[in-house]
């Protein structure tokens, strides 16, 4: 009998130690995760912490539409520092993660383009906020997406205001070697060739302290206009060195100039500067007065370009996970099941306005805009005057309408 009763008590202090072993595994399984990656140190690190601080907000005030679900929400920022190596290092330790079922970013289009050939390989989604270049979604990868513009229609929208508006005869084009800068500068020279405009120079360097060798030449060819295809924290240091040159010719730049961090480096040489870029000002944005204040209240600082874009890729993110756990019987969808829900978005209405996809993930149409440096004063950046906005279709968009 007493044998019978410790087996008995074994029996049970087993059966005890299984549901309790047991419950982490099975909350564990209730986990999804959100990733995001982006420079959060280093010299890009305004862009790249806006690209985090607006996908956090989004999860804090939109998560509870999964958690609702019967999961827990949770989101893991990726400090991808700018550099393709360290970008393919995370990402490889994100899809390690099963729990992750999306990825926010990147800032950079050469660091987007190496990492995401691994979510790819894994079926993990990503929407950039910000990556232009056309081979971003050009691949035609079922998993890559992006809410933002692309350098083509960029480039070319740069290329017809400095034509038609500032009458420029003659520019010289910089870039930064990256697959981004030079991507658009080569788009923004094509379209000037193409509308009789010389290009006296095309360049390509990685200085970053001494421009003398880059602006010697160009001083000598008094170009109208000169465009650096690249980031604000290399950029401005060139078109400082180039007034205190004495450079007259007429600044210009792709989206990589907008950020307050070029006026704090660059100062009154880059007051007057023309720059193109993906992102619109923060206040034309339908729900951008609610947004703004939502995001000063949480990080203590103006949202700056990219911020609102990374909110709109969530708030996609996060529509897709409910849809996936819905059409998965309430249960943890897969990976693949996430993409396609991405993919499959269509008039989904975001704080930066509708967004569908195309076949290619691209955003069936972006909007472009064109403003002014106003002022050397960074807390003034927001204030930028916007000269121009262009709406354009992406190439699959264009496609389908000239097929009607």
């Amino acid at each position: 009998m007493k044998t019978l009763k410790l087996f008995a008590i074994l029996a049970i202090v087993a059966l005890i130690a299984q549901v309790f072993a047991a419950a982490p595994i099975s909350a564990q399984e209730r986990v999804i995760k959100i990733a995001s990656q982006s420079p959060l140190s280093g010299g890009q690190s305004t862009l790249g912490t806006a690209i985090r601080n607006g996908t956090e907000l989004a999860i804090i005030q939109l998560g509870k539409q999964v958690e609702e679900l019967g999961f827990k929400l949770e989101y893991v920022p990726f400090d991808d520092q700018a550099t393709p190596d360290v970008g393919v290092s995370n990402a490889q330790n994100i899809v390690n993660d099963a729990a992750i079922l999306a990825v926010i970013g990147h800032l950079n289009s050469g660091v987007a383009l190496p990492s995401s050939e691994i979510y790819n390989r894994e079926n993990l989604v990503m929407i950039s906020p910000a990556n232009t270049n056309v081979n971003i979604t050009d691949r035609g990868y079922p998993t890559v997406n992006r809410v933002c513009g692309r350098d083509d229609a960029q480039g070319a929208a740069g290329a017809k205001f400095a034509v038609e508006e500032l009458k420029i005869k003659t520019a010289y084009v910089l870039h930064d070697k990256t697959a981004y800068g030079e991507g658009v500068a080569n788009f923004f020279a094509q379209a000037l060739e193409q509308a009789g405009v010389e290009v006296l120079g095309f360049e390509g360097t990685e200085e970053k302290a001494n421009f003398d060798a880059v602006i010697t030449p160009i001083l000598a060819q008094e170009p109208d206009l000169v465009y650096f295809g690249g980031i604000y924290n290399q950029a401005a240091v060139f078109f400082r060195q180039a007034r205190e040159k004495g450079l007259k010719s007429q600044f210009m730049g792709p989206d990589g100039m907008d950020s307050s961090d070029l006026v704090k480096i660059g100062g009154e040489a880059v007051v007057d500067m023309i720059y193109t870029t993906t992102a619109g000002p923060a206040a034309l944005y339908p729900a951008a007065a609610q947004f703004i204040e939502d995001y000063k209240k949480q990080f203590n600082d103006d949202p700056e370009p990219y911020a609102a874009e990374a909110y709109a890729a969530t708030q996609i993110v996060i529509n897709a996970l409910v849809k996936a756990i819905k059409e998965n019987n309430g249960q943890m969808p897969t990976r693949a099941q996430v993409a396609k829900a991405v993919r499959e978005t269509q008039d989904f209405e975001t704080i930066i306005g509708k967004i569908s996809f195309d076949a290619n993930g691209d955003p069936k149409f972006a909007t472009y805009y064109i403003l002014r440096v106003a002022s050397a004063d960074p807390e003034k950046w927001g204030q930028n005057p916007l000269i121009a906005s262009i709406e354009a279709p992406s190439p699959l968009t264009a496609k389908e309408q000239a097929g009607k």
